[in-house]
């Protein structure tokens, strides 16, 4: 049974086991994904942190397009970010992405192996 319930102005659902989801986080994080090359973004940080000039060659797009991007998952809360000097390193903050993935079938990058033993998949601030 899946039904419905609004609380302080957020929408949860209620699924069989129980379990409350925050549709509207949820609509956030597909949201921030619905872009191509946001999406060819966070797959490839599925290995692990990059720096953007490794970031974007691989996405084939340019710097400044990148940058857009990545901004846009980092205020999405996907990814988080570091500087070092002049690089700046991008990495996966919301854990529920690699779920995302393994949910559509994608089985490589080191987080989605870490995730398989995190209860529920959620967000690991120790990365």
């Amino acid at each position: 049974m899946v039904w419905e319930r609004r609380l302080l102005f957020k929408t949860f659902i209620n699924i069989d086991n129980h379990q409350y989801v925050n549709l509207d986080e949820t609509l956030k994080i597909l949201k921030s994904l619905s872009d191509e090359t946001r999406l060819k973004i966070v797959k490839f940080l599925l290995d692990g942190e990059k720096c953007v000039c490794e970031i974007f060659p691989h996405v084939k797009r340019t710097q400044s397009t990148v940058s857009i991007h990545l901004r846009n998952l980092e205020n999405g809360g996907i990814l988080e970010s570091r500087r070092e000097g002049k690089k700046i390193f991008y990495k996966i903050k919301d854990y529920r992405v690699c779920d995302i993935f393994k949910a559509l079938g994608h089985s490589e990058g080191k987080n989605l192996k870490k995730t398989c033993c995190m209860k529920g998949g959620v967000k690991n601030e120790d990365y």
